[in-house]
């Protein structure tokens, strides 16, 4: 490495990965991030799942057809997709390129099995993991928003354990206490900075 590497003032743009169970507030944080204008490019998720009474299409998914979906699997569209709950997610590759090209860095919102595809074809990707403080506070979140069945629901709980399981694949984990929104957001802050002052910095290659 050159003294000019280490001296940098620009260091490479990163590509943030935010994952977590359902209910633990991905998309609160998300939410909040574009609310306060946290310097990122939203790189908003593909899914085959049909759209909430709360969601916009574009602004939380691109809520796409099975065909559309597959169509987007074969032309090598997506930088990872899995199939969670019998419904279909992916990350639009072209999105990603195109923000990091501009020299922005890029968050996305993906599912622990996204998270661990990403790692694998990004392994540069900094992956956060957020948990709600326990997994009662889980199940009370996922009842509250009132958006699946009970069968459903105790799949999710079922999945979390799991999914917790996975956190040693993470470069950071963040626990979402109740009203606690603005101090993830600020960590997250923390963790650009922290990650734009390595040494050695991860220089994502897409």
């Amino acid at each position: 490495m050159s003294l000019d590497e280490v001296q940098s003032d620009n260091p490479p743009t990163l590509l943030l990965v935010v994952s977590g169970s359902s209910g633990a507030g991905k998309d609160a944080v998300i939410d909040r991030m574009k609310e306060l204008r946290v310097p990122f490019s939203h790189v908003v998720t593909a899914t085959t799942r049909k759209r909430r009474e709360n969601e916009v299409d574009g602004t939380h998914y691109h809520f796409v057809s099975m065909e559309r979906f597959q169509q987007m699997i074969t032309e090598e569209q997506l930088l990872e997709w899995a199939k969670v709950y019998d419904n279909y997610y992916g990350v639009p590759r072209h999105a990603v390129q195109e923000a990091m090209k501009r020299g922005r860095d890029v968050v996305v919102k993906v599912d622990v099995q996204g998270a661990a595809s990403i790692r694998r074809a990004v392994p540069e990707a900094v992956l956060i993991f957020i948990r709600p403080p326990s997994l009662q506070t889980l199940e009370k979140r996922l009842r509250s928003r009132r958006s699946e069945t009970a069968s459903e629901l105790n799949v999710r709980l079922g999945k979390a354990a799991w999914e917790y399981e996975q956190m040693p694949l993470f470069d950071y984990v963040l626990t979402n206490q109740q009203d606690g929104i603005d101090n993830v957001v600020r960590d997250i802050q923390a963790i650009v900075v922290a990650e734009k002052s390595r040494v050695n910095p991860r220089r994502v290659n897409l």
